[in-house]
């Protein structure tokens, strides 16, 4: 994905340090993201489900909140309240450059925010919260011994995650008075409660009261056994999979266009991170899958192998080429199976092997043919199997056109 440092104007005027995530083809959607109270746009698990989106072509802006991270402004003036007014601004910076946002995933208060902010911005149509507190009042309890302190002197510095931070009085008093009820009934998008049972920091209970408190469409799916701040990275993946898959759903996405000489689209393969081999596969902006390597080549095994692409392309043609010749003919098949494994061979009698040695990539397919088949029709359907456009393209001349380009053409 393309990331790109960029800064809008916050609430009070001051500048707003973000990252806007774009995907390696065309934008089809756009997203913001809200990080957790104290936190920052680069945590981890913003990361990884900013990237996760970008491979399904769903732009993402995460950003700073003011006087926190890498943004101006001083945070002993903020409050639950410009948090969400900050949200309403990166909503226009993304709607005036990008698109239209259409995603709001916020994580810990930033997933309260997210909430209270949706019915304000225009376009949105589903919102994601990760391990939020259903009362933002509920962030007081970080320093609960600070509080007589803060209303009786207006303010106080408290210590949150190791560093210092000024409260006032104003804070106390604002997330007091935010209540999330009517925000949920009046949001009028879809809802995935993310959370985790084990979460220290917010309770799952937390979880209950927004997904009873939310109108239908609504989901929650756990988390089993992640941290508050999600910081091993399968729990990371595992959230922005989900997150992939269930906002798909409800986004208008936009198509792509077919490039000439591409009937079927574009496989847009781009790489997870410059560590280890896992690919994200975007085809024609519509299907997506991952490809990785064995842990034993320096993978993480979280999808098939190139060549197992390859060998699944061979055994789906063939059982499509097999029950479309058996529909068109009549033949009572009833379920067809293929079964497709990869070698290297050595074939001392091989014409066509060239000058390296006489080593030749062979798939081997077994294929089921299920019903009451005479051994004609047995026969028949298997040497149609030899038929099947991929099998006759893989042993056919192949040409690999390749160019280098800027990345985003």
């Amino acid at each position: 994905m393309d990331t790109r440092k960029i800064t809008f104007k916050g609430h009070s005027g001051d500048t707003l340090n973000a990252r806007l995530d774009l995907p390696d083809g065309p934008v089809r959607a756009a997203a913001l993201f809200a990080h957790c109270f104290t936190c920052s746009k680069d945590i981890p698990a913003a990361r990884r489900i900013a990237g996760r989106l970008a491979a399904q072509g769903i732009a993402v802006l995460r950003f700073d909140f003011t006087g926190l991270g890498h943004s101006e402004g001083e945070f002993e003036n903020t409050n639950f309240t410009s948090n969400v007014e900050d949200l309403c601004r990166a909503a226009d910076f993304l709607r005036e450059n990008v698109a239209t946002p259409q995603l709001l995933i916020g994580h810990s208060l930033g997933g309260s925010a997210v909430i209270k902010a949706a019915p304000q911005i225009d376009g949105i149509r589903a919102v994601v919260t990760i391990g939020a507190p259903a009362d933002p009042g509920h962030v007081s309890k970080h320093f609960a011994e600070q509080l007589d302190a803060i209303r009786e002197h207006g303010e106080a510095q408290v210590d949150l995650a190791g560093r210092p931070f000024t409260i006032r009085r104003q804070f106390l008093d604002d997330i007091t008075e935010a209540r999330l009820d009517e925000a949920l009934k009046q949001m009028h998008a879809a809802l995935l409660v993310l959370h985790s049972p084990q979460d220290t920091t917010v309770g799952i209970r937390n979880a209950a009261e927004i997904f009873q408190g939310a109108m239908h469409p609504k989901s929650f799916i756990t988390l089993d056994d992640a941290d508050h701040l999600i910081t091993r990275a399968e729990d990371a993946d595992y959230a922005a999979d989900v997150i992939g898959a269930w906002s798909t759903r409800y986004l208008q996405l936009a198509d792509e266009a077919l490039p000439a000489r591409a009937p079927e689209g574009v496989t847009r393969v781009s790489e997870v991170s410059p560590k280890g081999f896992r690919q994200d596969i975007n085809v024609s902006g519509k299907h997506m899958l991952t490809a990785d390597e064995p842990v034993k080549l320096g993978g993480t095994d979280r999808g098939p192998s190139p060549y197992q692409l390859v060998a699944a392309g061979l055994g789906a043609c063939t059982s499509m080429t097999i029950r479309m010749v058996a529909r068109r003919k009549g033949i009572p098949l009833e379920h067809v199976s293929t079964d497709v494994t990869h070698d290297k061979e050595h074939r001392t009698d091989c014409e066509h092997c060239g000058e390296g040695g006489a080593r030749l990539d062979v798939f081997h397919r077994r294929i089921h043919l299920a019903g009451e088949l005479s051994s004609e029709d047995r026969q028949r359907l298997l040497e149609i199997a030899d038929k099947c456009p991929v099998h006759r393209t893989l042993e056919s001349e192949i040409v690999v056109e390749t160019v280098l380009t800027d990345g985003r053409d």
